[in-house]
């Protein structure tokens, strides 16, 4: 097996375990409940994933404004920060302001864009260290001040941590997330 092919089907399983495991089993309306009356709902796990993944694809890797903004307006984010969504712990004010349908949309996207590119992308590409940090700020609007942790995470690391950490291993960490809330909700299918 190659890299890209490990890389694809690991991207596949975290958007397979998130859809079957977790969008199939809960309703909608209930995508914006906190389990246990805190933590995480599910639509900002759905905000926060799609967010990280893009950012690292889109903006630190190839150097392109985030697909969060073209999806904005639809997501009923307009007035939201360009931080929106990136912090582990939810902004009830943006979870609220979400449009599910659109969620959905941007999610499927953002997976969409990934899989397009990693299906493009050279082995030699991965061990290239992008200008992440100027990236965040000049196409995503990223300010040092606003979201440093970001910036000092990601600044200096390779495309294959990018991939590595942000799109693949943060999405299966929040993925086991939204499955430990689907269980608190009383849907394990199990």
């Amino acid at each position: 097996m190659n890299v890209h092919t490990w890389i694809g089907n690991d991207l596949d399983s975290v958007r397979g375990k998130l859809y079957d495991s977790v969008l199939s089993v809960v309703p909608r309306q209930r995508w914006v409940e906190q389990a246990d009356s805190g933590g995480s709902s599910i639509a900002h796990l759905l905000l926060h994933v799609a967010r990280h993944q893009d950012l690292a694809v889109a903006t630190a890797i190839r150097n392109h404004p985030p697909l969060f903004e073209a999806h904005c307006a639809a997501l009923g984010l307009d007035d939201a920060r360009p931080s929106a969504g990136l912090p582990e712990r939810e902004d009830p004010a943006v979870s609220n302001s979400l449009a599910l349908d659109s969620l959905l949309a941007y999610v499927d996207a953002v997976f969409a864009a990934t899989t397009s590119w990693l299906d493009d992308v050279g082995s030699m590409a991965l061990d290239t260290i992008p200008d992440t940090s100027h990236r965040l700020v000049d196409k995503a609007g990223l300010a040092v001040d606003d979201v440093d942790w970001l910036h000092r995470m990601w600044t200096g690391k390779p495309v294959w941590w990018l991939v590595q950490w942000p799109v693949v291993g943060h999405g299966h960490a929040h993925v086991g997330e939204a499955i430990s809330i689907r269980n608190r909700m009383g849907l394990s299918p199990f």
